[in-house]
């Protein structure tokens, strides 16, 4: 510590040199006045330098995006660099540069993919964003220090872009379909809905005739496809128009006098009478015939509902390589086709991104009879002969049926061509048909969990001219064969006598 005596009145003070700053400042210790004399070369030489960036409220996809780098420094400007930084920051990729002392700017993007523009110096557009833009960026500026004019001292500051997209694509299907009917049995029906292209994953849920579906969340395993058995809704007793007295007195006459469910019946009347009438058609009549014989199956004894139906839900989000994210939501019930029958199922999709949710909607309907189509429209021995299912008759909801039907082709009275008792898809084929088939009668059952219908159609074979004329040929040919061979044995015996 040193001792400063404070100047006498009327003392000139030397405000250039140390000592005399000493004299005038009091007692100070000579380390303090080493400090301040360092601070102030050290501002003298470097200035500073202070980078902000604001921050950037989430953007969806096509939108303009504005980054603003804002700094403030008292030296000179040497450069202003925008990186987008990948893989969790280790990887910076510079996208635009400002070059203070020429007073250039430039992308180090391709330019095929050039798609910055530089607005004013530190300020870059981003026009119709991506979902690949989303992620950090940084802004690096720099300037001369002022000590040796070489060195470039830098600060940066960073800024997160949250890139949106809505769902581009929304369907539903019912799980496991093509699936048979079944009369006796009830069985668990199962809705998905997926969402594609969202980001991020949005909010899916169904609705029933425009009403929310209340709906029981659980997790779905690969032994578990139904739910549980549990229930949180209250009972209502069925409306009028899906159960009356005589649908319920129909299902339990089926019931034997022990109470056990009889085997299932055919889907039409007796074979035996379908085959009578097929074989009344000995006469070719033109091409092919429809029997009206439609009867669509609506018995369902033993397992009749009075309750509303207890709606499992369940939801998976499959990630993309883009960033999006598929979102896969289940709806499982214990199906009543009396119920369930022309019902409108929509699934709803809410994303940040869109104003309004997005929508797609089925509507559940049992089959209502195939339209069944034949070509050749006139089939001659040998031909091949497809029976394709063209539509369903007018009356379901827009002429189509969901869930996909499964369609059966059986003959009656008989097996197929190929010797199978069934065959599956929307077409028969019957490859060179003989003329025994002649007459014969083909069912093409459609069925879905919500009923089944069957359709019949009569196959007339005519006659095939080139074929007989080949045999006709053939039978020609034999006969003189014949002649020539008795002419040779009358010459024989002719010489034969003469000789003699």
């Amino acid at each position: 510590m040193v001792g400063i005596t404070q100047p006498r009145p009327g003392e000139h003070v030397n405000a250039n040199g140390v000592w005399d700053l000493l004299q005038n400042k009091g007692k100070m210790t000579v380390f303090s006045l080493c400090l301040l004399l360092c601070a102030d070369l050290l501002d003298l030489a470097v200035g500073y330098l202070t980078v902000t960036i604001e921050p950037l409220p989430p953007v969806v996809v096509g939108e303009t995006v504005t980054l603003k780098c804002n700094f403030k420094t008292d030296g000179r400007l040497r450069e202003i660099v925008w990186y987008r930084v990948t893989d969790g920051g280790t990887i910076k990729q510079k996208i635009f540069t400002y070059d203070a002392m020429f007073n250039t700017n430039y992308s180090h993007m391709e330019d095929y993919r050039r798609r910055e523009d530089l607005v004013y110096q530190s300020t870059v557009r981003l026009p119709e964003v991506r979902i690949s833009d989303n992620g950090p960026y940084e802004c690096h500026v720099g300037i001369y220090d002022r000590a040796t004019r070489e060195k470039v001292v830098l600060a940066s500051g960073n800024v997160f872009l949250t890139v949106m997209s809505p769902p581009n694509n929304i369907s539903v299907v019912a799980e496991n379909t093509p699936a048979p009917f079944s009369r006796y049995q009830a069985q668990n029906f199962t809705l998905v809905c997926t969402a594609k292209g969202g980001k991020p994953a949005p909010s899916v849920y169904f609705k029933r005739d425009g009403e929310l579906i209340e709906v029981i969340s659980y997790t779905q395993t690969s032994s578990e496809q139904g739910g549980g058995s549990a229930g949180v809704r209250g009972a209502r007793p069925l409306i009028s128009r899906d159960l009356d007295d005589t649908k319920l007195q129909r299902s339990l006459s089926l019931l034997d006098p022990e109470g056990r469910v009889p085997p299932p019946r055919p889907y039409t009347e007796s074979t035996q009478r379908l085959h009578t009438q097929g074989q009344q058609a000995n006469e070719p009549s033109p091409a092919t015939e429809v029997i009206p014989e439609t009867v669509v199956s609506r018995e369902f004894p033993r397992w009749v509902h009075s309750t509303d139906p207890l709606y499992y839900f369940s939801h998976t989000n499959i990630p993309q390589s883009d960033g999006s994210v598929v979102v896969q939501a289940r709806l499982t019930w214990t199906l009543n086709p009396q119920l369930d029958n022309d019902a409108l199922f929509s699934c709803e999709v809410k994303h940040p991104a869109l104003s309004m949710p997005m929508q797609t909607e089925v509507t559940l309907a049992a089959p209502k009879g195939p339209k069944l189509s034949m070509t050749p429209t006139r089939a001659k021995v040998g031909d091949t002969v497809r029976i394709t299912v063209q539509g369903f008759q007018v009356g379901s909801p827009g002429n189509e049926v969901f869930p996909e039907p499964l369609f059966t082709w059986t003959r009656v009275g008989g097996r197929l061509l190929d010797g199978s008792a069934e065959r599956d898809g929307k077409e028969l084929i019957l490859e060179r048909v003989p003329a025994e088939l002649n007459g014969s009668m083909y069912r093409c059952t459609a069925q879905n969990p919500l009923g089944s219908t069957d359709t019949h159609t009569r196959l007339i074979v005519f006659e095939n001219p080139s074929m007989m004329k080949n045999t006709q040929n053939q039978n020609n040919g034999a006969s003189r064969v014949d002649v020539l061979g008795l002419t040779w044995m009358a010459l024989v015996l002719t010489v034969t006598v003469e000789l003699t």
